[in-house]
């Protein structure tokens, strides 16, 4: 067969060196494929042959076919070919597309005038060979030749004028997406590589989240059954699948619905890539390199290595290029939104440094690079030989919807590109509110803030907020609720995170991730006075403080994994974590009851396994399921006689007696929240310990509640500029 199926569209043996590279096609495009019908017309034998398509790309791009007088078949046997037929083929086959024939119109003049027989040796073929024909069979030859040349300046004709007609400008045409009933949010659009589907994430009030499909030639949208629980989807290649990360696992599942196929285990990240060639990129986190995994399944292994020199931490946001084996990614740089945007190869944890994103970078048809550059989409061309950068920066969308370092945009190898604009949902603003979620009162602090938690006393609120509504170094703040005053209390260049109060609420504690080095826990005065202290942590996923408790005055700490679950007492001499002994696996936040008796925890693996319990910490060992659906974030109020945790309906409460063993009682809703948490160590909020007074996140009200734009036609967006 002449044709198969893959990402670069069109015959290989007819393609020329800049389509196999994935820089522009143009008219000269066409001229080589012209050269190459030649040569196959003349000699009965392909200009360029391979035994795979590797083999032949390699043959197109590094060497050239045998004269036309001198191949295997054709040519000679005939009596040769006329006199500027091989200089012709030759002129049109000339791997740099500025050396070669420009314009089919030259080709049709130099056709001509071979046509009319302007003299009988043809360039490298030996004369000999052209007189030894018999005079006889000569004007046969010439009638041969001649019909030939005919056939020829016919095709040519006909390619001149299709040429025009096919490579007539297309407009753009431009529309948005309608409002979806039920949903409160949609964002994150990727459209399908044949450009024919939409498929974005879309929240309810819950927060629960999927996928939802949506036709371009239709005007309803439905969300992908299978799909609950992802955090973003990615198609394969085929347009037929989408890939995401949930429950700890690579999954793929068809568009029409279903259940979906495990590609393997994978603990963290969220962020995949599925090349044409089979393969699933993967960014694990943050601080780790990008994996790779067969599409069938299998195990991830590295794809890319960590540029220390260069100040990276780790690689994030994959993107493969049509060929499968190119990708672009990011090069996370510590305590800066964005990155080093790279080009990686499969096979080889070399990349190349192309430049400075604040977001990521997609591949778009004819060799563009979109990112970013705040919260403007940029493409810049690319020269993928030499594996960089050139020309100058096209601004194509402004006001573009990012948050951690994402950029809510996509296109597809047609060229149909897709975005959100506005602020994102983690510019929060944080709010009162009574038992009944009513809010009380006006806006206490906005930004990209997280993880409140209220002083014993009701009066004071720490919290997590980035320097910039673009990330950055993030740190604790504390709130005075009376005078209404806000103090930083840490200043460490990097990343601090979930604070919480002591019991006597004079200090607080909170985990500080640095640039460089390793992370901590870090106490100090909550009025930002005196000296700071420290205590190691056994392990880099050791990083979720949930709780000072009052109960022998320890620190909760867990395991980023899920793992284990550890106390530390931080006035003792011997201010190291031990692990809690006899809890169940896969343990997500927790807290202590005000008596020291019980330990309230997440355990479960994903989705609706996901539970919240309360385990014996002294006496009689026992171990209660307490959530009905799903429970995690737990808040220990009313002196231990009750207990709130966060589920999918909202803030739930369940009464405890645990005066004569431990009763539970029946877990009820008071509020759904405004916005729930994404990420264990992502509260979204806190209470007072009588459970009357609540402090809330609430997202900003997206300006056309998250509408997708759509332009049909990426390149009348550059050709324009």
């Amino acid at each position: 067969a002449l044709t198969a199926e893959g990402t670069i569209i069109g015959t290989f043996q007819y393609m020329s060196p800049e389509q196999l590279e994935g820089r522009d096609a143009d008219a000269r495009s066409d001229i080589w494929a012209l050269g190459c019908v030649l040569y196959e017309m003349a000699t009965g034998r392909r200009a360029f042959e391979g035994r795979s398509q590797a083999s032949l790309i390699a043959a197109i791009l590094e060497r050239e076919p045998a004269m036309v007088g001198e191949a295997p078949s054709g040519g000679s046997a005939a009596g040769g070919p006329p006199q500027g037929l091989d200089r012709l083929i030759r002129s049109c086959l000339v791997k740099d597309p500025e050396e070669r024939l420009q314009t089919a119109h030259d080709a049709k003049l130099q056709l001509q005038w071979i046509a009319e027989g302007a003299g009988l040796s043809g360039v490298g073929v030996p004369a000999p060979a052209i007189a030894s024909v018999a005079p006889a069979h000569r004007p046969a030859l010439r009638v041969a030749w001649s019909v030939a040349a005919v056939a020829v300046l016919a095709s040519v004709g006909l390619f001149a004028w299709l040429w025009p007609r096919a490579n007539a400008p297309h407009p753009a045409y431009r529309f948005r997406t309608e409002a979806l009933p039920g949903v409160v949010d949609y964002n994150w659009p990727r459209v399908s590589p044949d450009g024919r589907s939409l498929v974005f994430d879309a929240q309810d009030s819950s927060g629960a989240s999927r996928a939802w499909l949506r036709p371009l030639d239709q005007t309803v949208a439905r969300p992908i059954l299978g799909s609950e629980g992802l955090r973003r989807a990615y198609w394969s290649p085929d347009s037929r699948e989408i890939a995401f990360v949930a429950g700890g696992k690579i999954l793929r599942l068809p568009v029409v619905g279903g259940t979906a196929t495990v590609v393997c285990e994978a603990k963290g990240g969220a962020d995949l890539s599925w090349g044409s060639r089979g393969f699933i990129l993967m960014d694990v986190n943050s601080t780790d390199s990008l994996r790779v995994v067969p599409a069938q399944g299998g195990e991830l292994r590295p794809a890319t290595r960590i540029e220390r020199a260069a100040g990276e931490v780790g690689a994030a946001w994959p993107c493969f290029l049509p060929d499968g084996e190119h990708f672009l990614f990011l090069g996370m740089v510590a305590g800066r939104e964005g990155g080093n945007m790279r080009l990686g190869k499969l096979g080889s944890l070399d990349s190349k440094l192309l430049g400075w994103s604040d977001g990521r970078a997609e591949y778009a048809p004819g060799g563009w690079v979109l990112f970013l550059r705040g919260t403007t989409l940029l493409a810049q061309k690319l020269d993928l030989r030499a594996g960089k950068l050139v020309g100058q920066p096209l601004t194509i969308v402004e006001r573009m919807r990012v948050g951690s370092s994402a950029g809510h945009f996509s296109i597809s190898r047609s060229g149909v590109l897709a975005y959100a604009r506005g602020e994102d949902v983690a510019l929060n603003t944080l709010f009162e509110a009574d038992r009944n979620g009513k809010l009380v009162g006006g806006p206490l602090t906005s930004g990209l803030v997280l993880n409140p938690a209220v002083s014993p006393d009701g009066h004071r609120l720490l919290f997590q907020k980035a320097a910039t509504n673009l990330g950055g170094d993030e740190e604790i703040w504390v709130m005075d609720l009376l005078r209404g005053t806000q103090t930083k209390l840490t200043f460490g260049g990097g990343t601090a995170k979930m604070p919480v109060w002591s019991p006597d609420g004079q200090r607080f504690a909170c985990v500080v991730m640095p640039r460089e080095g390793e992370a901590s826990l870090q106490l100090g005065s909550a009025d930002g006075l005196g000296a700071r202290d420290s205590i190691p942590l056994p392990d880099a996923k050791v990083t979720m403080l949930t709780q000072w408790a009052s109960a022998g005055n320890r620190l909760v700490v867990g395991a980023a994994d899920f793992s284990a679950v550890y106390f530390a007492n931080p006035d003792s001499a011997d201010k190291s974590l031990r692990p809690v002994a006899g809890l169940a696996k896969s343990l997500g936040t927790s807290a202590v009851s005000p008596d020291g008796r019980w330990l309230a925890y997440t355990s479960g693996t994903g989705g609706a396994q996901v539970q919240m319990y309360v385990q014996s910490l002294s006496g009689a060992p026992g171990r209660w399921q307490i959530s009905t659906t799903k429970g995690y974030m737990p808040v220990w109020t009313r002196g231990g006689h009750e207990l709130l945790f966060e589920g999918p309906a909202g803030v739930m409460a369940v009464d405890l007696d645990t005066q004569n063993g431990f009763h539970v009682g029946t877990p009820r809703v008071l509020f759904a929240l405004p916005l729930n948490a994404s990420e264990p160590d992502a509260r979204t909020w806190t209470c007072t310990q009588d459970g009357l007074r609540f402090f809330l996140l609430v997202p900003p009200k997206l300006r056309g509640s998250g509408e997708i734009e759509v332009v049909t036609d990426f390149g009348a967006l550059v050709n324009r500029k």
